[in-house]
C-alpha cells in the first residue's frame, strides 16, 4: 500500500485493470454498432464423422454473427463470429448485451477493450460462446485499424509473405461417394488449390482406407493430401490406422482423438511418423497452451473466432512460434489469409468457398497458394446476399 500526504492508505492501482477509460492520446472513438445475426444455408447437407457416429446431425446451415463499427472521424471496420448446428442465436444475444461496452472508447486500444468486453460477459465464462460473440468486435476493431492506416491488415501486422498455402476441405465430406469426392478433388486442383484433405473416422476403418487410397491414387504423389477424424477414434484406434496410413504420406492427421486429450494426442505425436494437427475446437489461449506444452501437436489449428478474435489468436502464434509449431487455422479464410501470411514459418490456410456469396471480393488462388488481396484491413465489403440472408439487427450509438 502507498502512504499519502494526508495520512490516507490506498491500495495500489491493478495495472491490469480492463476499466480505465482511454486517455490524452485518443483521438477517436466508437460511435455506432450494428450487430447482424446471419443464416448461411448449404447446397446439400454436409456430414463428417460425427454425424456419422450418431452426436451431431448433418449440417444443413451455418449462423453467422456480423459486427460493423463506425467511429466519429468515419472510419469503418467489419468482422464476424459464426456457429455450426447450434449457438448462433446465444452468440447474438450475447453480442447485444454487451455492445454498449465499446461505444464511445477509442477503437485503437485493441487489447484492452478485449479484456473490457470479455469481463463485461465473465459471468457465462472466459471460453466458449462467450468469447466467440467476443471475437466479431475483436476482428472488426482489427479491420478497422488496418483500413485506418490503409493497409491490409497481413501488412499491418508484419507480413512474412504475400500468399498463403491453400487446401481443401469442403469436397471431402463422408456425405459424398468417392466419385463425387474425385470431381470435386479435381475441381479445386484445376481452380489452383494445392493441397486436398479428406473426411475420415467412420465406423469402419477399412472405408476410411480404401477412400484414402482411392483419393492418394487420383491426385498422385506429388499433391499434398491430409485427413481429419473429427475426434471419432480412440487413441488405440487411432494409434493402428495412423501406422497402416504412413504409406500414404500423409501431410497431417487432423483431430484423431477428443479435442481435449492432449495425453493422447502427445502419445500419437510421439508414436507416428505422420505430423498431428489439432486445436481448432478449443476456445481459449489456455486450451491451446495446453496441447502445446505437452508437445501434443505438429499442426496448430487455432480458428480466430472461436478463441475470441485476433487478439487472442496472435498470442496462440506467439507461443507456438516460440515452440516452432507449423500453423493450419480452421476455416474463415478471409481472416485467416491475414493471419498466416504474418506467421514466420510457413502455413496453411483452409478453403471453404460457402462463406464466398457474403461477400463482394472473391479472394485468388493461384499456383497453390492465396493471394493476400491489396485492400485496406481484411479486405472485406458486405454483399446484398449477406443482407438478404439477415435474420435480425441490432444498432447501438449512431450512424446505422
Amino acid at each position: 500500500m502507498f502512504d499519502l500526504a494526508d495520512g490516507k492508505r490506498l491500495l495500489p492501482v491493478n495495472p491490469l485493470n480492463a476499466g480505465l477509460p482511454p486517455g490524452e492520446a485518443t483521438t477517436d472513438r466508437v460511435v455506432g454498432i450494428r450487430l447482424s445475426r446471419v443464416t448461411l444455408p448449404l447446397h446439400s447437407a454436409i456430414s463428417d464423422a460425427k454425424v456419422l457416429a450418431g452426436r451431431q446431425k448433418p449440417m444443413t446451415e451455418i449462423a453467422f454473427l456480423f459486427c460493423e463499427l463506425k467511429t466519429e472521424q468515419g472510419f469503418e471496420g467489419v468482422g464476424y463470429s459464426y456457429s455450426k448446428r447450434a449457438g448462433g442465436r446465444g452468440q447474438y444475444a450475447h453480442a447485444c448485451e454487451i455492445a454498449d461496452a465499446l461505444l464511445g472508447e477509442d477503437p485503437s486500444d485493441i487489447a484492452r477493450l478485449w479484456e473490457k468486453m470479455n469481463w463485461a460477459g465473465a459471468s457465462v465464462g472466459r471460453s466458449g460462446l462467450a468469447t466467440q460473440a467476443l471475437a466479431a468486435f475483436d476482428i472488426a476493431l482489427w479491420d478497422l485499424k488496418a483500413r485506418r492506416a490503409d493497409l491490409p491488415l497481413a501488412k499491418l501486422l508484419g507480413a512474412h509473405r504475400d500468399s498463403v498455402r491453400c487446401y481443401n476441405t469442403s469436397g471431402g465430406f463422408l456425405s459424398m461417394e468417392i466419385a463425387e469426392v474425385k470431381d470435386r478433388v479435381t475441381a479445386a486442383l484445376d481452380q489452383g488449390i494445392g493441397a486436398i484433405k479428406l473426411k475420415v473416422g467412420q465406423p469402419d476403418p477399412m472405408i476410411d482406407l480404401q477412400r484414402i487410397e482411392a483419393i492418394r491414387a487420383h491426385v498422385g504423389g506429388n499433391v499434398p493430401l491430409a485427413i481429419d477424424a473429427n475426434q471419432q477414434w480412440d487413441r488405440t484406434t487411432a494409434l493402428r490406422f495412423g501406422r497402416i496410413a504412413e504409406q500414404f504420406n500423409l501431410t497431417w492427421i487432423e483431430e484423431p482423438l477428443d479435442a481435449y486429450d492432449a495425453e493422447g494426442h502427445a502419445m500419437l505425436a510421439a508414436e507416428l511418423a505422420t505430423p498431428i494437427a489439432t486445436g481448432e475446437m478449443l476456445t481459449s489461449v489456455a486450451e491451446h497452451w495446453e496441447l502445446i506444452r505437452h508437445n501434443a501437436v505438429d499442426f496448430i489449428q487455432p480458428d480466430a473466432p472461436r478463441v475470441g478474435g485476433i487478439t487472442p489468436f496472435l498470442k496462440i502464434c506467439a507461443l507456438a512460434d516460440h515452440h516452432k509449431l507449423q500453423l493450419a487455422p480452421h476455416y474463415c479464410m478471409e481472416i485467416h489469409l491475414h493471419l498466416t501470411a504474418a506467421y514466420g514459418r510457413e502455413p496453411w490456410v483452409e478453403h471453404f468457398e460457402w462463406s464466398e456469396a457474403m461477400f463482394e471480393h472473391r479472394l485468388e488462388v493461384k499456383d497453390g497458394r492465396m493471394i493476400v488481396p491489396n485492400r485496406p484491413g481484411l479486405g472485406l465489403t458486405l454483399s446484398g446476399q449477406m443482407r438478404a440472408w439477415t435474420d435480425e439487427t441490432a444498432c447501438f450509438g449512431t450512424g446505422f
